[in-house]
């Protein structure tokens, strides 16, 4: 499909975005856990209970490496029209029932095989990671702005029980991010470990803290119908019900860990995003607008395609209206290393982590300790330690 606008000075632009039928990678690459249940059914060789975790968090860094990056935004002028195409919020919604089917696949395979322990959780943790990067999708979704998009997001945030997501990101980490007030955002110093047992608390208090100040000030107690995290708790104790009456009580722990390392997908993703940025505190108490280079961008072109442009996070969190397929790059960003799942990866060996990414942080900041996002006690180490 060709976009086409005029510039001010009346000269036609065409736009094509090669992008647009890739994003079926976003909706597909979660159905990986499932169809390797599936193989792993059919041939009993628990090499598949595997691959999930070898695809997410060997071969996609891999291909980030190989592949590169890409830069190209789309002229401002045709954005508006790129926004409005129906088709890549289609998408959003195919991905629901991919997501769904493949965490139902793989707890049903894994719940009716005897399988070695160790092909029992590495099978979990991998649909887990596929079901947690899928909050990518309530992620857009949940900045919608309509009934069914809301409804939508309720759903993808249901197949973890992580049903306050969508409640804090938009009403409580958008408002606090890169500050040393937000749950979400990770200080200079703290461990991707020590940030999951801050972070993961920490943001479900607050959803639970700004859903029941909604429903109070509709005059609504919070154990009511109407409330939204109860609802997609609700769907979620449902469907395990459902799973474990079938399958039997092997389903249960299959659940439990596949939706602890959902929550641990999106605490990564969170980890990394913010890490060590922090905004300026101004003259009248409040701290500066968000702006692109409070985030970490990535532009590595595989992972992008895999988590509908998540990783061009700086212009999310400066625009949050923007839809996926229009986000850009720009110049002056902070820059991760690699895509998310390579990130992931580094995080998860916190010295190897602090090595590449503290001098980051530091230049980002000018050297200036007053500038950065820092654990609180970790202030005399780095003055001391951290290069400039």
């Amino acid at each position: 499909m060709i976009f086409v606008a005029a510039r001010c000075d009346g000269a036609e632009i065409r736009y094509v975005d090669t992008k647009r039928h890739l994003w079926w990678l976003s909706v597909l690459s979660p159905a990986v856990p499932g169809v390797c249940a599936l193989l792993l059914w059919q041939s009993a060789n628990p090499f598949w209970a595997a691959f999930p975790l070898i695809f997410y968090f060997v071969l996609v860094p891999v291909l980030d490496a190989l592949v590169g990056e890409d830069t190209a935004n789309p002229p401002e002028e045709v954005v508006e029209a790129l926004s409005r195409d129906r088709y890549y919020r289609l998408l959003l919604y195919c991905s629901i029932p991919v997501l769904w089917f493949s965490f139902i696949a793989a707890t049903a395979v894994a719940a009716s095989m005897h399988l070695p322990l160790w092909a029992f959780a590495t099978l979990a943790i991998g649909a887990g990671a596929a079901s947690g990067g899928g909050l990518a999708v309530g992620h857009e979704l949940g900045h919608g702005g309509t009934a069914s998009d809301r409804f939508a997001a309720k759903l993808v945030c249901a197949l973890t029980a992580y049903s306050h997501f969508t409640i804090e990101h938009n009403r409580g980490h958008h408002v606090l991010v890169a500050t040393p007030d937000d749950p979400a955002s990770a200080r200079l110093g703290e461990s991707i470990y020590r940030f999951a047992l801050r972070e993961i608390p920490g943001t479900a208090l607050r959803g639970w803290g700004l859903e029941r100040a909604r429903l109070r000030a509709r005059g609504l107690p919070f154990w009511h119908w109407r409330n939204d995290i109860l609802q997609g708790y609700a769907l979620a104790l449902v469907v395990a019900g459902m799973l474990v009456a079938v399958f039997g009580w092997a389903a249960l722990p299959f659940i439990a860990i596949h939706h602890l390392f959902g929550w641990l997908q999106l605490t990564q993703a969170n980890y990394v995003e913010h890490y060590g940025l922090k905004r300026r505190r101004m003259e009248n108490g409040r701290h500066e607008p968000c702006a692109p280079r409070h985030s970490w961008n990535t532009n590595h072109i595989v992972s992008n395609l895999l988590l509908f442009h998540l990783q061009r996070h700086s212009d999310h969190h400066a625009n949050p209206m923007r839809p996926y397929q229009a986000l850009r790059d720009f110049a002056d960003l902070p820059r991760l290393p690699s895509g998310y799942p390579g990130c992931f990866v580094l995080a998860a060996i916190p010295p190897l982590w602090r090595r590449v990414m503290d001098p980051k942080v530091m230049r980002w900041a000018g050297g200036d300790l007053e500038n950065v996002n820092i654990m609180p006690g970790r202030e005399r180490h780095y003055a001391a330690n951290l290069p400039a």
